[in-house]
């Protein structure tokens, strides 16, 4: 009887289930590290969108809120490239903010501007208007506190304009300094 070959395949099985399994698990091990990474990967482009969501309908809001989001995105975009470049696929463009959104902000203030300052000559052209009926009512003739009230509303309307067109200028710059 010849029981070598059979032998030795009995003794040897144990090593060829125990390298089996070996295998099996490395690969389960290294199927969960995938899975789990996915995971991360997702979680990591929920959180961004869960910061940037509000951030892009503030924007919307008040154009000036990019000044301090603008900086926030790209560093996180620095952090997390391969996230925002899925971001930036789903959503069709430069996520949270891009050249379109910019653009916008800087058309926006420059239509507040211009609807600011068409508001604020009719203001103070009204109010010029009624101190000169005053004088033309007194016959002509304006007192020296009605002349003293037309400069000071004139310095008013000059210091308004100056203060407002001041602001638009930071604004303007620092929007056209977030495209460069």
């Amino acid at each position: 009887m010849n029981a070598g070959p059979l032998f030795y395949l009995l003794s040897v099985a144990p090593m060829f289930i125990l390298v089996g399994a070996s295998i099996f698990a490395a690969l389960a091990l290294w199927r969960m590290a995938g899975t789990a990474e996915l995971a991360r990967r997702d979680a990591v482009k929920q959180r961004l969108i869960a910061v940037f969501g509000p951030a892009s309908a503030a924007v919307q809001a008040d154009p000036r809120a990019l000044l301090a989001w603008v900086p926030v995105a790209r560093s996180s975009r620095a952090l997390f490239p391969e996230a925002f470049a899925e971001l930036d696929k789903a959503f069709g463009g430069a996520f949270p903010f891009g050249a379109e959104q910019l653009q916008a902000a800087h058309a926006q203030c420059s239509s507040e501007w211009l609807e600011w300052e068409r508001s604020h000559d009719a203001e103070f052209s009204l109010k010029t208007a009624e101190i000169e009926d005053e004088i033309a009512r007194a016959g002509g003739q304006a007192s020296s506190l009605q002349r003293s009230r037309l400069a000071a509303l004139e310095q008013q309307k000059l210091q308004g304009y100056q203060h407002r067109y001041e602001q638009y200028v930071k604004m303007s710059k620092a929007l056209k300094a977030l495209t460069e």
